[in-house]
């Protein structure tokens, strides 16, 4: 069979799963859309398309469909060949940054050239995911930060640089989390997975003994293995290029963390003092500083002013709860600095120097509605928003652009563009609510209820009438696209500041480790001008860094829905998946799609696909391409206000029409599958009678007593060889076939003689008849 015969042979053994494209829904609303989702989920196809973006379902288990058989399959095949996946979605991808060039071939010399670049890639992921996901009350490995990863091309197409890009980092997480939920997994695998020497060097011992660990009561994970994952960190530090000592010091630090959080401190005439002096040792010992200096920075600070026009320096005790913060500061920026050193040792192994090419992934956590909401959800949940809003920029551009090119005629539909939240959010003039917050936290100091609450009086008198804001006696709530969301006011100047103290700055850097000392780069002698940066401020330069950055790049979609609570596979939750469905745009985004035409393809392509369905267009249309399309959907009889034909592609509208051409497709398929399957099941009994004639001959060779060596021979048909004796030809009709010519023995019925009476002459003759 050739490659379109296998294909017909194959065609019935495609198992079909609702939709694989939602934009061909016959009814557009969220529960059609669940249903559809719902279907391909419990067949366990977990990809569906809304045109060229993919929707991805969490499975909760490994799904066996992301090997090399894969990866062939979708190299450089069409998005319709083959069933919706990622890997469809990269190869897009990387076509549209070579412009359609060939994709990347996998051949030996490509693989042993870029195999480092390539490694180092793969090996960032647990990695960075050691130190930056944890365990959350929806997710087990929860991304707590984002990250934009480019990899840098050459121009023939070669993987040969790459570069990562975090931002919003979680590390309140190392201090404080939601009951149920866990720390970063780095803390957990070294408790897990460190040997004797590392406990022994390091004060590790039980997971309820840490005060960071033991507050939410969540230790275990069901599907993590944190002694095996703990190897797996330790070996992508290695294959990065961090070295034997900078892995030690880190899980030195990472240990340092750990034992800071056991340092309690008490009432002592209304100041703090430190509990046990025993706790000091161990966390001054592992980050190499004075343990009697680390007491004196935990529990005073050093305040700057003016007196008399002098500047001075004044030393102010701290009371329990302004020492607990300093402890939580200092351990939050161990971490945090930890983790971009990570980040850039991963880039320093993969630096360029020049770029020609490169294709991003951000990969960020997404929209987030909890029973409690603070500072992290709000940034969060920005983020998201500003996405959203290039989202659907970008999407109805490319819609609109593309109708405009190939001359179609179409009404836009409306959508709700959420601009007006994102300003709510970070507009300077008038002021949003974020240059509100960095105002309160510039004038007061952010510890404690007053600075939160002059905060929520403002937004009260400033944005109140919004539309999409309001105002409840503990917080305030947003209406995002995603739906509306409290937010709880508490902690929220606190962490807006993120102020690292100068005083344990200068700590850090007096340590004896020169590692710890480059962590804390800062010149603390120049002068400070302006105010300082706030988490705040950071968060939206660096969204709007990362809008700016993909509005240059082609994007390429994948919304990703979580189906369940339980985190097991084929649970459902439908309103769950509803909600998500809702706040995801997913309704939008199939009516923008569906705006104009459900069905666009090059007229090329759409010859091909359609070929089958009449003798003119099979196997190749000869003539004008725009031509033959008019006669395919002539052959179906289809409306012509169901279509429109383009500069270059053909257009459809409604997904009924298109089921037309599929199902004729189908029938005619299934036609031609039938007779294929006929003439091989022919053939197939043809060679099992031949193979049972010779089983059969088998049983009697050799028991033959006449004519033995009759068996087992070759039949020719002819043992008079009437081709080579023309006179034997007179007795055949001209038109009559031979199909046997053999001697025979003829007796006269008339003449009673015995045979042995009569010579052989007279008694034979030659019969010439087909039998």
């Amino acid at each position: 069979c050739g490659e379109k015969e296998r294909a017909v042979l194959n065609v019935h053994n495609v198992k079909q799963s609702g939709v694989d494209d939602m934009v061909l829904l016959s009814k557009i609303n969220e529960d059609a859309i669940v249903e559809n989702l719902k279907k391909r989920y419990m067949d366990d196809f977990i990809f569906t398309y809304i045109g060229p973006v993919l929707i991805s379902v969490n499975p909760f288990k490994q799904m066996p469909y992301f090997g090399e058989k894969e990866i062939e399959m979708y190299q450089g095949a069409a998005q319709y060949e083959n069933p919706p996946h990622i890997y469809a979605l990269a190869d897009n991808m990387y076509r549209n940054m070579m412009i359609d060039q060939n994709f990347l071939t996998l051949t030996l010399n490509i693989r042993l050239k870029f195999i480092h670049v390539k490694d180092i890639i793969l090996q960032s992921n647990p990695l960075l995911e050691a130190f930056g996901n944890a365990k959350t009350v929806r997710n087990n490995n929860s991304s707590r930060f984002g990250k934009y990863v480019e990899i840098q091309f050459s121009s023939g197409g070669e993987p040969d640089g790459g570069k990562i890009s975090n931002f919003l980092l979680e590390k309140s997480r190392v201090v404080m989390r939601n009951p149920g939920e866990r720390s970063f997994h780095i803390f957990y695998q070294l408790i897990e997975g460190a040997n004797g020497d590392q406990k022994s060097s390091l004060g590790i011992t039980k997971l309820d003994y840490y005060s960071y660990l033991n507050q939410s009561g969540s230790y275990k994970v069901d599907d993590i293995n944190d002694k095996h994952d703990f190897q797996e960190t330790l070996h992508a530090m290695d294959v990065i290029g961090i070295s034997g000592m900078d892995r030690t010091l880190v899980l030195q630090i990472v240990a340092g963390i750990l034992h800071l959080g056991n340092i309690g401190f008490k009432e002592a005439g209304n100041y703090a003092a430190v509990e046990n002096d025993e706790f000091l040792a161990f966390p001054a010992f592992l980050l190499g500083i004075d343990q009697h200096r680390l007491k004196e920075k935990l529990t005073s600070r050093k305040i700057d002013g003016k007196w008399g026009g002098k500047s001075e320096s004044i030393d102010v005790t701290l009371n329990v709860e302004q020492a607990c913060f300093t402890r939580d500061a200092l351990s939050k920026a161990l971490h945090a600095r930890v983790f971009d050193y990570l980040v850039e040792s991963i880039n320093k192994a993969m630096v360029k120097d020049h770029q020609e090419l490169n294709i991003g992934v951000l990969d960020i956590y997404g929209f987030e509605i909890f029973q409690k909401n603070g500072f992290e959800q709000f940034c969060i949940n920005f983020v998201n928003e500003k996405l959203q809003q290039i989202f659907i920029e970008l999407t109805l551009k490319a819609e609109q652009e593309e109708y405009v090119q190939e001359g179609i005629r179409w009404t836009p539909i409306e959508y709700f563009n959420n601009k007006i939240v994102c300003d709510l959010i970070e507009s300077k003039n008038p002021p949003g609510m974020m240059s509100i917050l960095d105002d309160v936290c510039a004038t007061m100091h952010a510890k404690g209820e007053g600075a939160d609450q002059t905060m929520l009086q403002k937004l009260r008198m400033q944005i109140n009438n919004h539309e999409h804001f309001n105002s409840w006696n503990q917080g305030f709530i947003i209406h995002h696209y995603a739906g509306k969301v409290s937010y709880d006011a508490e902690g929220f100047c606190e962490r807006n500041r993120d102020v690292l103290f100068t005083d344990l700055i200068e700590l850090m850097q007096s340590s004896e480790i020169t590692f710890i000392r480059a962590l804390f780069p800062e010149n603390l002698n120049a002068e400070k001008k302006g105010r300082p940066t706030t988490a705040g401020s950071k968060i939206k330069k660096q969204a709007n860094d990362l809008v700016s950055t993909l509005m240059k790049c082609t994007p390429h979609y994948i919304r990703c829905i979580k189906p369940n609570e339980t985190k097991k596979p084929k649970d459902w939750e439908e309103s769950r998946v509803k909600h998500q469905v809702e706040y995801l745009g997913l309704k939008e985004n199939i009516r923008v799609r569906r705006a104009g035409y459900a069905y666009r393809r090059v007229f090329r392509k759409f010859l091909n696909r359609y070929a089958i369905l009449t003798m003119e267009s099979w196997p190749t249309w000869r003539g004008d391409e725009r031509q033959g399309v008019l006669h395919l959907l002539r052959s179906v009889n289809m409306d012509q206000d169901q279509y429109q034909l383009g500069h270059t592609k053909i257009f459809i509208k409604a997904p009924e029409s298109l089921f037309l051409l599929e199902e004729t497709r189908e029938r005619k398929f299934d036609g031609y599958a039938r007779a294929i399957q006929t003439a091989w099941r022919k053939y197939c009994a043809r060679k099992k009678y031949v193979q049972m004639r010779e089983e059969a001959s088998d049983l009697l060779l050799n028991r033959k007593e006449r004519r033995r060596h009759s068996l087992n021979r070759n039949f020719v048909g002819d043992y008079l060889g009437m081709d080579d004796r023309p006179e034997l030809r007179q007795f055949v009709g001209k038109r009559e076939k031979i199909d046997f010519a053999d001697k025979v023995n003829k007796f006269d019925r008339r003449f009673k003689v015995s045979l042995p009476k009569l010579g052989p002459d007279k008694c034979s003759s030659s019969k010439v008849k087909g039998m």
